[in-house]
């Protein structure tokens, strides 16, 4: 099973900027082996490669991107997976599990070549949970000390909307937010739905994907 364990490192820059720069993976000698490294409140985050189950939902939400395209050839959104996010308003990199983008940003970052993505081009990002570091994708936790999480990264840079896929077994749902708070870094809940219900976006998306062979992660 994988753990997520916390170390002090000294670094040469900070771990957004030699993230930016491409320069955190070789300098911590992550192996190239699907490992993540990111930025989370200014706190470089590792997680292990995602795993069949995970990769599963990822595809079936993109199906139905897929099918409302082939549906509509005039349908405007896309979806790019695993890409460099960029926050520089808050010293954050993350890399989603999918985002959506219009058309005209997928054919400019085609032509562009481009490394990363900024928050401003992003429609809808997705995230799906792992056991490893669900609590980097919810809602900050209220306590002694709120630390940020990808949720309320997003929302302070604006991304509009943001769907979160949580697989754990204790409460496993889906989740869309919008309406983001950018000074609170705070979302409101859209939708909600269980696990082997069908879910439809509302728009600008208008979508549907289907989740009956979406399982929580086992312990």
């Amino acid at each position: 099973m994988a753990v997520e364990a916390v170390g002090h490192w000294t670094l040469p820059d900070s771990a957004y900027a030699m993230w930016v720069r491409g320069e955190l993976d070789d300098y911590l000698r992550i192996p190239d082996d699907g490992t993540r490294v990111e930025v989370v409140g200014g706190e470089f985050v590792v997680s292990p490669a995602p795993v069949f189950a995970h990769a599963v939902i990822l595809s079936s939400i993109q199906r139905g991107i897929d099918y409302a395209q082939f549906q509509d050839p005039a349908y405007p959104w896309r979806v790019v997976q695993a890409i460099n996010l960029d926050l520089v308003e808050v010293g954050d990199g993350y890399i989603p599990d999918l985002v959506v983008v219009d058309a005209e940003v997928e054919e400019r970052g085609l032509a562009e070549d481009v490394t990363h993505l900024r928050p401003d081009q992003i429609a809808l990002v997705v995230e799906v949970t792992s056991s490893s570091n669900a609590h980097n994708d919810r809602r900050p936790v209220l306590g002694r000390r709120v630390k940020p999480t990808k949720w309320s990264g997003y929302a302070r840079t604006g991304v509009p909307y943001y769907l979160l896929v949580d697989r754990d077994p204790r409460d496993p749902g889906i989740t869309l937010f919008g309406e983001p708070h950018r000074r609170e870094g705070s979302y409101a809940v859209l939708g909600e739905w269980k696990f082997g219900d069908a879910v439809r976006l509302p728009d600008p998306f208008g979508f549907e994907f289907h989740t009956t062979t979406w399982k929580p992660w086992t312990a």
